[in-house]
């Protein structure tokens, strides 16, 4: 393995190995695929039945309640994926396997059929996760023995995952409200589909890295995990603690429990059968079912915990706090994708004419044309340094540019060849992507500065920055009147609401999984990787839960009210982390 990591060394691409820019633009295009597809499945789905571009005339209830199951699920089956690879296929082929199955899911959901969308967001959620956790154990490989540029890396690797967000939501949400909706979908599939081209014939590149299961599923993800985590924990002498029957019934029942749920809930909204429909004490079945699982889980957890010596417990009990806050963040923040884009769309001034139409339109053309140039100068760089190993990648990488290039110039002369110009409500999407390539060094620096905070002064900051962009919102919604369904909100308070949720993302998404590193044990991280993935599911589900309510609040209330609700809570559970920050200290015992 050795000899592999030192022949990827050979040939560098901005001091790193071209190996990682082959992973990079794959990344690049399945986050193209990805969010491309999502931004735009909640206005399909919502989109009135007859007009220009009719959509379904689903109500947000019920897009968000599949929306909410599918991106919770995305979230559990790399648990399943990372054992998968780990096994029987090892990292390369897992990511062959996503790439290829995630493409027939894109493909599936251009026929505009109730089976194809849903079974284009099975295979979404499959190929998925085969694809999430093996990229990163690649890297993993790539680095052994070269941990000093690991951080770097993942750096690097982290801004293609954000590019390609960035042009995924830009170009297929603009194909799809412009042209048709069959034609973002597709342009998603496509891109997915070279990116699996590109990266399979430049496996030789890799030599072994990736090609074989590890004895050993070491979790790796792209966020500044700290490499010395063993040696944190050598002085704890712990006894083993293996799970009992017990134990796994429990989270047999409450796994069932869950699922359950996640599968039941857009079932009986959209298809009208409930699988659980009974009442207890009140309380109705769907609900009866995940609160049972919860408790099962949470009595799972505690009594886990209760079998470890003081220190170990402090830590774990800390990581479970901060769990707790990781599912109040993503509840308020993945209304991105749900309630702000429907937001975005009925509520938000989009036409834009005269001077505000040619400024615009100036922004979009800098916005899309200098990343691009960016990137396609990485691509050169890769090109000068592996076009003897790997041509046949490169030539279908530069194709991939091609078509990209393409795509934009017709956007591009598309819109300046209108006098006005209609801001289309994926576009506001991009603005988390954008500000995260932008503000990410800045925030880098302040965690490297002596100003560094602890990591529940982070939560805090993190969630009241939150609750500040949906502050915005609210004071931007003021004059909307009870049960209105339109009105013409300048698109300023969007964007003020973006780059407060991008601030308050960039202090707890790279900052949770970090610390879940140094605070548990080695031989438990990989359990612990899986609570806190579905922590981060939870999250998901609220938030399509929480979002689907837009409608009936609104109706009944206002829409500022709505938007409140996501202002108050969050700022309430930041003020409690800040609250919290010395007896967080103390359970952390010591690390920082």
């Amino acid at each position: 393995m050795k000899t592999d990591v030192e022949n990827l060394f050979k040939d560098k691409v901005i001091g790193h190995p071209a190996g990682l820019f082959v992973i990079f633009f794959t990344e690049m295009w399945e986050r193209f695929s990805f969010y491309g597809m999502r931004i735009l499945l909640v206005i399909f789905l919502t989109a009135p039945l007859f007009g220009e571009n009719p959509g379904w005339g689903w109500t947000s209830e019920n897009a968000l309640a599949l929306i909410g199951t599918y991106g919770s699920l995305l979230y559990l089956t790399p648990i399943l994926g990372g054992w998968i690879a780990d096994k029987f296929t090892g990292y390369r082929i897992a990511v062959v396997i996503g790439c290829f199955i995630m493409m027939l899911g894109h493909v599936s959901m251009v026929f505009e059929t109730s089976w194809s969308l849903y079974l284009g967001l099975a295979l979404l959620i499959i190929g998925t996760g085969f694809f999430k956790p093996n990229m990163t154990s690649m890297i993993s490989e790539m680095y052994k023995g070269k941990e000093s540029k690991k951080d770097g890396a993942y750096t690097i690797y982290y801004m293609g995952v954000n590019a390609g967000a960035f042009f995924g939501m830009m170009l297929c949400g603009y194909l799809a409200e412009n042209v048709g909706w069959s034609y973002g979908f597709g342009l998603a599939g496509i891109f997915m589909l070279l990116g699996l081209i590109q990266f399979w014939l430049a496996k030789d590149l890799f030599g072994e890295i990736g090609g074989k299961p590890s004895k050993v599923y070491e979790v790796e993800l792209p966020q500044n995990i700290n490499e010395e985590s063993p040696t944190i924990h050598k002085d704890v002498v712990e006894k083993p603690n293996p799970f009992t029957l017990v134990d796994k019934i429990l989270m047999f029942l409450a796994a069932l429990g869950g699922l359950s749920y996640l599968l039941n809930d857009p079932i009986s909204k959209i298809g009208g059968y409930n699988l659980f429909d009974f009442e207890l004490g009140g309380i109705s079945g769907p609900y009866v079912v995940v609160l049972s699982s919860l408790a099962l889980f949470l009595f799972l957890i505690a009594s886990r915990i209760a079998r470890y010596s003081t220190i170990v417990r402090d830590k774990i009990i800390a990581v479970s706090i901060f769990g707790l806050f990781t599912v109040v963040f993503f509840a308020a923040f993945e209304q991105a994708l749900g309630s702000m884009t429907l937001f975005a769309r009925d509520f938000t001034q989009r036409s834009l004419t005269g001077n505000s139409a040619t400024i615009f339109k100036i922004v979009d053309l800098v916005l899309t044309v200098v990343p691009l140039v960016i990137i396609t100068w990485v691509l050169y760089l890769l090109f000068k340094k592996t076009h003897k190993k790997i041509l046949a990648s490169n030539i279908v990488l530069a194709l991939t540019f091609a078509f990209l290039w393409y795509v934009v110039f017709y956007k591009i002369n598309r819109e300046f060849s209108k006098e006005a110009t209609e801001v289309g409500a994926s576009w506001f999407g991009i603005l988390n992507s954008f500000f995260i390539i932008t503000l990410a060094p800045l925030f880098s620096k302040w965690w490297e500065s002596k100003y560094n905070p602890s990591a529940a002064m982070k939560y805090g900051i993190g969630l009241i920055l939150l609750g500040g962009g949906f502050g915005i919102l609210v004071l931007g919604t003021q004059g909307i009147p009870q049960g209105a369904t339109g009105a013409s909100v300048s698109m300023i308070f969007l964007i003020l609401a973006y780059l407060f949720h991008t601030m308050g993302e960039l202090c707890i998404s790279p900052v949770g999984l970090s610390y879940l590193s140094k605070l548990v044990p080695g031989r438990m991280i990989g359990f612990m990787f899986g609570i806190w993935y579905l922590a981060i599911a939870i999250g998901q589900k609220s938030a399509g839960t929480m979002g689907g309510m837009i409608d009936e609040i609104t109706a009944q209330y206002s829409l500022s009210t709505f938007f409140l609700i996501f202002t108050l809570f969050p700022i309430a559970i930041g003020l409690i982390s800040i609250v919290l920050n010395g007896v967080l200290k103390k359970l952390m015992h010591g690390v920082r």
